[in-house]
C-alpha cells in the first residue's frame, strides 16, 4: 500500500491518501502532549508500541463483533486504515476512579466501581473536549439516536472483552478513550487503543503503565510502555 498525499498531522500520528479513495496510511509518531497540547514532549518507540498495540487489540475486538477501521499492518509504525468520517464523541468507560474523575467527584484513586460509567465528550481541541450527554449530542446534531445507540452497544463491548483480556495479562484496565466513525453507512471503531488512550496499572503493584507516567513525571514512561507490550506477547 502506498502513501501519497500528506492529508493530516495531529498529536500522534500522520494520516496519508493512497491510490484507493477508502483507504487510508496512519503513521505514528513518538511525539506525546497531555493537558490540550500544554505539554508536550517524546516517548521513544511510542509510536510502533501504539500501532501495533492497536491492530492487536482490534483483530480481537473484531473477532467479538466490533467492527474496527483496521485493513492491514504495513510496518511497525505504519497501518492501512478504512477512511472514516470521524463521529466529533470521545466515549470513555471508566472501570475505577482515576484522574480528573477522581478529582472532581472528590474521589481517591483506584475505587472500583460497582459498574462501569459511560460518558461523551466533544471531540474539540479549542474547547478542551468538554463534557456532553447525548441530549447534546442529537441537539448540535454531532450523532443520530440510532448511532448513539450503536456507539454505545460497541464501547460496552470492547470495555467487556478489554476487562476480560487485560486481566489474563494481570492488568486492570481503569479506564479508557475510544472514537468512532462513519464508513459507508456503518458505525465502526477507529482511532487507536494503547497506553495513550488507556489507564493501566498493574493488578498487584498497581504501578501506572501508561501516559499518566508521562503527564505526572513519573519517570520510566518508555519502560511502562514496553511492559505493555511484553505482556501482550506481540511477535
Amino acid at each position: 500500500m502506498e502513501k501519497r498525499e500528506l492529508l493530516y498531522e495531529g498529536k500522534a500520528k500522520k494520516v496519508y491518501t493512497t491510490g484507493d479513495p477508502d483507504v487510508l496510511v496512519v503513521s505514528y509518531k513518538d511525539d506525546a502532549t497531555a493537558f490540550n497540547g500544554l505539554k508536550k514532549g517524546t516517548i521513544v518507540g511510542k509510536g510502533a508500541v501504539n500501532n501495533r498495540m492497536t491492530n492487536f487489540i482490534f483483530k480481537k475486538l473484531e473477532a467479538k463483533g466490533v467492527p474496527t477501521h483496521l485493513v492491514e499492518e504495513l510496518s511497525d509504525r505504519e497501518t492501512a486504515v478504512k477512511k472514516v468520517e470521524i463521529i466529533p464523541l470521545e466515549v470513555i468507560i471508566r472501570n475505577y476512579s482515576a484522574g480528573s474523575f477522581a478529582k472532581k467527584m472528590g474521589m481517591e484513586e483506584g475505587v472500583k466501581f460497582s459498574c462501569p460509567t459511560f460518558e461523551f465528550s466533544y471531540k474539540n481541541d479549542d474547547l478542551g473536549d468538554p463534557f456532553i450527554n447525548s441530549y447534546y449530542a442529537l441537539a448540535l446534531n454531532l450523532a443520530t439516536q440510532e448511532e448513539i445507540d450503536k456507539i454505545t452497544e460497541y464501547a460496552f463491548k470492547v470495555n467487556e472483552v478489554l476487562k476480560e483480556y487485560f486481566d489474563s495479562l494481570n492488568i486492570d484496565l481503569i479506564d479508557f478513550k475510544i472514537e468512532f466513525g462513519r464508513y459507508h453507512g456503518q458505525v465502526i471503531l477507529a482511532d487507536e487503543i494503547s497506553p495513550d488512550t488507556c489507564r493501566l496499572w498493574d493488578k498487584d503493584t498497581h504501578e501506572k503503565l501508561d501516559k499518566d507516567r508521562f503527564r505526572r513525571d513519573l519517570g520510566g514512561v518508555e519502560d511502562a510502555y514496553e511492559e505493555v507490550f511484553r505482556r501482550l506477547g506481540i511477535r
